[in-house]
């Protein structure tokens, strides 16, 4: 779908409370956009300003919609600053697509603005829950870094601050395979600020909760925030990647103020390192360029792009690949080594397989290697990667010639280069 500038009319036609929600919000139960009805399958968020929903239009075609709410002045000035920023910034692949803007007129008579944007998939707040305590691969982290940074890196050269960037507002693609940036509602263009708060507490800048703490005494700072503070919070979340620990309360501490390299050091030698140090030694020190207390000696996205932790091959653990939906579909624990060498049989197996696997979607090739790497194992491409979740989800314990079955996803990228590493366990 491409990005859509026209802004069209939209009308709810029923509402209803939320599933599951613990509230009694009314939610709309449809969108007309574009002409076209679009069912509102669940509400994915809802902040002061904002609700976001998860809306589809037939089995192939879904997206998120952010409904504005009218602010106490009756404007829609959130609406308008996000919008202008999305529309300024589209094209890289690494920032939130917006396929368009409509106004919704509710059967209350209330319209609300609307973005239509591409749907995303787990968040790295997510992830974070997910790993409590333990921490993600050094292939996850890199894979988020680099992602985050590359967005950054575009962000900062058109002149923007993004001022929000937190876990939740990292979010992964499982159709293009990588990390990429949301929410620009706080966002600005560099040296002319027009928010007053900004930053998420964990995740702000010295600088920034200097600022903040002087509006909130009526007073003004000499200069506003610069883009370094978007390299203070992407290292904040890497630390807490790394480490599997939220670290709000230690940054609030005195001790981190004092000492933030020390608390950096024990974090690291703290944890148990399986393999060569040396790449765990790089990523303290990319953290660490980060997190300097003064903006000026911070690092920019670019020159952290050129860290050399970003020089170093890692494989996924097989945990990531649970994690991250991509289009393509791994089975493990499928085929004995013995039918891939009887041919009449191999072809039977293959034949099952693509049978089977095409009840959940399109798929557009199946791979099942008979010697290494990945000798034995089923691999299915599908057309989309909502396809391929669905059959991981309905493929996962069930039996196949006796064997549970055990479905993970795969590197779209690294099945096209026919790269079939093996994962760390």
């Amino acid at each position: 779908m491409a990005c859509c500038s026209s802004e069209a009319a939209g009308k709810e036609l029923s509402s209803h409370g939320s599933a599951g929600d613990g509230d009694q919000t009314m939610n709309p139960a449809f969108f007309e956009i574009f002409g076209e009805i679009w069912n509102v399958q669940a509400r994915l968020g809802q902040g002061v300003s904002a609700s976001v929903y998860r809306v589809s239009s037939g089995r192939t075609s879904s997206a998120a919609v952010k409904e504005f709410q009218v602010d106490a002045q009756g404007g829609d000035y959130g609406y308008q600053k996000e919008r202008s920023v999305l529309e300024d910034i589209q094209g890289h692949k690494n920032i939130v697509t917006l396929y368009g803007v409509f106004t919704h007129h509710s059967s209350l008579d209330v319209s609300t603005h609307c973005l239509l944007l591409e749907l995303l998939d787990v968040s790295v707040s997510e992830l974070l829950v997910r790993a409590s305590n333990q921490g993600h691969s050094m292939w996850v982290i890199q894979h988020c870094a680099r992602d985050v940074l590359e967005a950054l890196l575009f962000l900062h050269r058109e002149g923007y601050v993004h001022a929000d960037l937190k876990p939740r507002n990292v979010l992964w693609s499982a159709d293009d395979e990588c990390f990429k940036l949301i929410d620009f509602g706080l966002s600005y263009k560099e040296g002319h600020q027009d928010v007053k708060y900004i930053q998420t507490d964990g995740y702000r800048a010295p600088e920034a909760e200097l600022q903040n703490s002087l509006a909130q005494a009526g007073l003004e700072g000499d200069t506003g925030c610069t883009t370094a503070i978007d390299l203070w919070s992407l290292g904040i979340i890497l630390l807490e990647m790394y480490s599997g620990i939220k670290l709000k309360e230690t940054v609030r501490s005195q001790e981190w103020k004092d000492n933030s390299s020390a608390i950096i050091d024990h974090i690291f030698s703290s944890k148990i390192v399986v393999g060569p140090a040396i790449p765990f030694y790089h990523l303290r020190d990319l953290i660490k360029s980060m997190l300097h207390r003064d903006p000026n000696q911070r690092s920019t996205a670019e020159k952290a792009l050129c860290s050399p932790f970003f020089s170093i091959p890692f494989a996924p653990h097989i945990e990531d690949l649970v994690m991250l939906p991509t289009p393509v579909l791994r089975l493990l624990n499928v085929i004995d080594d013995n039918h891939l060498h009887n041919e009449e049989e191999y072809e039977d197996i293959v034949e099952d397989m693509k049978a089977e696997c095409q009840k959940y979607g399109a798929v557009v090739s199946l791979l099942i290697p008979k010697e290494n790497p990945g000798k034995g194992q089923v691999f299915v491409e599908y057309a989309s990667a909502g396809d391929s979740k669905e059959a991981q989800r309905l493929l996962t314990g069930r039996t196949f010639d006796g064997k549970f079955v055990v479905a993970t996803f795969y590197p779209l990228s690294a099945y096209k280069r026919g790269y079939l590493y093996q994962t760390v366990q």
